[in-house]
């Protein structure tokens, strides 16, 4: 199938791989985190990741507006003020607290947002085996090249079960339907990050539920998910990427995992 955004795309996956680098830099060396007035940690590296991909969008599509999680002030609405409708969103490290403690489970994630839809989205993980994540919308999606599918498990019973922080999901309210879910699923595991969704990605996984994240968290997660076959809901009957949850689930379960999550 023909590129729309084969210049984005091809631009993107090689920032990523050189943001990785630096990202790795620091990993080997050894950072700490501090705490952001949002309770949440950030590194030298997080900073230094984020500029980096900035400058180089900025030289490679002067016109085009970015947020990212270390350089944005507030939470725009999908396709404001962007110029010509075009918002790269940049998650320079996703998982600080797992690269801050040496965990190898982090990745760069970048997505291009055209008049308030992805259009597409990369996911990195610099460590490991280096594993690149990526879709465009009506194109597919691919892991290091080949093509990603989710599963074809069509019930509960026999479905892994990915999520995020407990902490999170108490404090969101969803506490009942969640452990709903525990219980009418196979498996579970709390891999959280971009781990889960990788899972799910490559058909090791059924669903996925994560809360109390930020756009740039979410937004290359949806596209790759919806190109691999996958379902993204955002807990209140729509796919934004902006209202911080998420459940993502391999589509061949319907609806039925966020009906059991959102039982009172």
């Amino acid at each position: 199938m023909s590129s729309s955004f084969k210049n984005e795309l091809s631009f993107a996956l090689k920032i990523v791989e050189e943001a990785g680098k630096l990202a790795l830099r620091y990993f080997h060396a050894g950072v700490s985190a501090d705490m952001k007035s949002d309770n949440t940690p950030v590194t030298v590296a997080d900073k230094e990741v984020e500029e980096m991909i900035r400058l180089a969008i900025a030289k490679e599509f002067p016109n085009d507006e970015i947020l990212g999680e270390e350089s944005s002030s507030g939470l725009p609405l999908p396709g404001s003020n962007a110029a010509h409708g075009r918002r790269w969103i940049v998650d320079p490290i996703d998982g600080t607290y797992n690269f801050a403690r040496g965990v190898p489970i982090f990745s760069t994630m970048l997505a291009l947002e055209v008049d308030g839809d992805i259009k597409l989205g990369i996911i990195h993980n610099p460590a490991g085996d280096g594993d690149t994540f990526w879709a465009e919308k009506g194109a597919g999606a691919f892991k290091n090249g080949s093509g990603l599918h989710v599963s074809k498990i069509d019930n509960l019973e026999e479905s892994q079960f990915n999520f995020g922080s407990p902490k999170r999901i108490l404090a969101r309210g969803l506490w009942n339907g969640f452990t709903k879910l525990v219980a009418s699923t196979y498996r579970q595991r709390g891999f959280g990050d971009y781990l889960s969704f990788a899972h799910l990605l490559e058909g090791k996984a059924e669903l996925a539920l994560e809360v109390g994240l930020k756009p740039w968290d979410l937004a290359a997660v949806k596209i790759i998910a919806q190109e691999a076959g996958g379902k993204y809901y955002d807990l209140n009957g729509g796919e934004s990427i902006y209202t911080g949850d998420c459940l993502i689930t391999n589509g061949s379960l319907d609806d039925l995992p966020l009906k059991v999550l959102l039982e009172t």
